[in-house]
């Protein structure tokens, strides 16, 4: 049961006790998993994750792999974390990340930890994670896995070389790989730090649902962005810092997500951290065959709940036809 005063106005106020302000705030332990001094990252159990961005309304598809998440725990006895994704200081606000609690409980999904819960492995914001980001940044810088660009995306698009299309856009030509990594000469524009892949190297893992899977870095994906020009850690580190420090055996998320699996494995392996297991869930489409998203103005959660659907006969109706239904067939 939620305590009615932990609401997300005192978490955004840091208010409440179950988001520690400091590094020494975070408990030692939790009586039902044993933890690891070293890295502070449990070491038994199934622990899974829910980890939606508030950037607007959460969609069928959204709906669809947390469930996925969230029976896969049960199923193994397991804890379910939920976490928000809410470091995009412009798109992430505060009626968003409400709207996500809101809107996840109305479909069904019960969490063990998270940001009105509490647990031993918060803050549950990523916005509140921003020193641990930083901290694994230096560490990265320290060991010469990162360096400083300095290049626009306009930059990158006029390269000398046409450059390869990814899954990300452009794939970066390399402009900046050979900058040293001490520090930026004074008066120049704040850079991004990108992560440098080693070249022709294929990158695989075996997924829960597709198999063995495997990407070649500087083909299929280039030098990533581990931290933003805006002073901003970018999800693919992110993500892999928290999915390490709050112990998460088995990330299950989107196919769309493939190849920045190779990217995340790419900073487990530089920071020497075990890497969880994936599964990779279909994308939900529409009745059209078209990919649901937030930017397609997909019919949200929301939009649903307000037309008569219950969680009950949404669920069925995706597990039935593998899409997300029309609004009047509720």
């Amino acid at each position: 049961m939620i305590h009615p005063a932990r609401r997300i106005d005192d978490i955004n106020a840091g208010r409440w006790h179950g988001l520690p302000r400091h590094r020494s705030d975070f408990p030692k332990q939790t009586p039902f998993i044993k933890m690891n001094a070293m890295t502070r990252q449990p070491t038994e159990g199934y622990r899974g994750r829910v980890a939606p961005t508030p950037s607007g309304y959460l969609h069928m598809g959204h709906g669809a792999t947390f469930w996925e998440a969230q029976e896969r725990v049960r199923a193994r006895d397991g804890i379910l974390v939920f976490r928000m994704e809410d470091l995009d200081p412009v798109r992430s606000t505060p009626h968003f990340i409400q709207a996500a609690l809101e809107d996840l409980r109305w479909f069904g999904l019960r969490w063990d930890e998270g940001p009105e819960e509490g647990g031993a492995y918060g803050p549950y914001l990523q916005s509140a994670r921003t020193g641990r980001y930083r901290a694994v940044l230096e560490q990265l810088i320290e060991q010469r896995w990162v360096y400083p660009c300095f290049c626009s995306r306009k930059d990158i698009q006029s390269a000398a070389v046409a450059p390869h299309v990814g899954d990300e856009g452009p794939i970066y030509p390399g402009t900046c790989r050979h900058r040293p990594t001490g520090p930026v000469p004074a008066g120049s524009r704040r850079p991004c730090w990108r992560m440098k892949v080693p070249r022709g190297r294929k990158i695989g893992f075996v997924d829960g649902r597709h198999g063995a899977v495997s990407y070649t870095a500087g083909v299929d994906f280039g030098d990533f962005v581990v931290w933003r020009q805006d002073d901003v850690a970018s999800y693919q580190l992110a993500v892999t810092v928290d999915d390490h420090f709050m112990g998460i055996t088995e990330v299950v998320r989107g196919e769309d997500l493939l190849v920045s699996t190779c990217r995340q494995l790419l900073l487990y392996e530089a920071m020497g951290w075990k890497p969880p297991r994936f599964v990779h869930c279909p994308l939900l489409r529409n009745r059209e065959g078209e990919r649901i998203a937030k930017r397609a103005n997909a019919l949200s959660l929301r939009d649903y709940r307000d037309g008569g659907w219950t969680p009950r006969k949404l669920r069925d109706a995706v597990g039935a036809e593998g899409k997300s239904p029309s609004l009047e067939l509720g």
